[in-house]
């Protein structure tokens, strides 16, 4: 059987600006990856309505999970939820469960829990609540889309309040040798061995080090028996 799959969806223009760097999908990959998940496409998009409701659709069609991250803060430019509930055609409005958390939070912390903030409880019809311990502001699950904060701490938190729930594979495995030789060197029979394994994947990743260039070649499986038996023929040929 094969592992299931997943998509990210990076919303936010401080992401396509180049004015924040995205953490986040590399923090994901690893965990699905530690679970037998494989994250096959990542997107991002700016914060526009249309935008975020068309890749939210074409992800979630064609992979079994979907992760967002962004734009579900206080501000006039956190839109994620609204375009959520337009790609499932549901309707959004303040959530009771989730206006208690917000309230208790801030009457703890002698903060007025304002118009902008109960912006953080707008939640989809029919959506679930994931918790965040970080900051208390909740992130929700519709079917198999995870809606999650932009920030690197509290996405990581949503992600573990996500991740027991889901059914992962076959933990992914990767082994790796390292060869002082150009990629244009090894290319052949590198492909030809890839194409003995085709239940395996196989990559190779060049480098240049104080001017030296060379290969990194990178066999990944669920098979450790596999694996083993490839790296053998990778180091004959390489080692």
């Amino acid at each position: 059987m094969s592992n299931p799959t997943a998509a990210m969806l990076v919303i936010g223009d401080e992401i396509l600006s180049g004015r924040t760097r995205d953490s986040n999908m590399h923090y994901l990959a690893g965990e699905l990856t530690r679970i037998g998940i494989r994250l096959q496409e990542a997107r991002m998009v700016a914060d526009d309505h249309g935008d975020i409701v068309a890749a939210v659709n074409a992800l979630r069609g064609r992979y079994d999970t979907v992760f967002t991250s962004g734009g579900i803060g206080p501000t006039h430019d956190d839109i994620t939820a609204d375009a959520i509930a337009a790609a499932f055609g549901v309707a959004i409005g303040h959530r009771a469960d989730a206006m208690a958390l917000l309230q208790a939070h801030y009457d703890r912390s002698g903060q007025p829990f304002n118009e902008a903030r109960q912006r953080m409880a707008r939640i989809p019809e029919g959506a679930r609540l994931i918790d965040n311990p970080v900051s208390i502001a909740p992130g929700f699950s519709l079917d198999n889309v995870h809606v999650m904060a932009g920030v690197p701490g509290i996405f990581q938190a949503m992600v573990a309040s996500v991740l027991p729930t889901l059914t992962g594979g076959a933990p992914l495995l990767s082994q790796s040798l390292r060869v002082n030789r150009g990629e244009g060197e090894i290319a052949t029979p590198f492909a030809a061995l890839a194409a003995e394994f085709p239940d395996l994947t196989m990559g190779s990743y060049p480098f240049n080090q104080n001017g030296a260039y060379g290969t990194n070649l990178v066999v990944r499986g669920t098979d450790p028996g596999r694996l083993d038996a490839a790296m053998v023929k990778l180091v004959a040929l390489f080692g």
